[in-house]
C-alpha cells in the first residue's frame, strides 16, 4: 500500500517536472539594447545669489 502510494506520488512528480521542463515559455530578449542613459531635463540652471536667500532664524 505504501510502496504504491510513493510510486504514483514519484511517477506523478517526474510527469510534472517532464512538462515543466518542456512547456515553459520562453523569452526571446533583443540583443541590440540602447545603453545609452536617457536625459530628460538637459538644461538645469542653479542660480545662487547670497542676496536672496531667507532668514534661517537663528
Amino acid at each position: 500500500m505504501i510502496l504504491t502510494i510513493t510510486l504514483i506520488i514519484t511517477s506523478l512528480l517526474s510527469l510534472n517536472f517532464i512538462l515543466l521542463k518542456f512547456s515553459s515559455n520562453k523569452i526571446i530578449k533583443p540583443k541590440t539594447t540602447n545603453k545609452k542613459p536617457v536625459i530628460l531635463h538637459p538644461q538645469v540652471k542653479l542660480n545662487v545669489n547670497s542676496k536672496n536667500l531667507a532668514a534661517t532664524g537663528s
